[in-house]
């Protein structure tokens, strides 16, 4: 029973020492835009920021700026039969940068028209 303890604390105690620097080698190469994006995607599904807002057959990411720095993305509504809404319009909702070293995502904040770190509980 010790044994199998011993075993169990070693392998995590190695995987939170192992885990950070897995991170940053997997960080070690600039993320290129169909890298960015999916990350962007995947984390604000995550985060489950659009899903009281709108569905997310009813959302489209567009590449709005690309820079040495980062990706700037633009989220819009798709209006068609399904999605509702005018189909000549397809208003944006929000945008985003990912930079392309850190995986380091911003906001666009209209309000005041700044760039804010993006923060999962404020963006529902």
């Amino acid at each position: 029973m010790k044994i199998e303890f011993r075993l169990i604390a070693a392998v995590v105690i190695a995987v939170v020492l192992v885990s950070p620097a897995v991170t940053e080698a997997a960080r070690s190469r600039p993320l290129d835009e169909d890298a960015a994006l999916a990350l962007l995607e995947r984390t604000l599904k995550h985060d489950r920021v659009y899903d009281k807002r709108i569905s997310w057959d009813c959302i489209s990411f567009g590449t709005e700026e690309t820079t040495d720095a980062y990706f700037g993305f633009v989220v819009c509504e798709i209006h068609n039969a399904k999605c509702d809404g005018a189909p000549e319009t397809s208003p944006a909702i929000d945008r985003y940068r990912v930079y392309r070293h850190s995986g380091k995502i911003e906001q666009w904040q209209a309000t005041d028209d700044t760039w804010q770190p993006y923060k999962p509980g404020q963006n529902k």
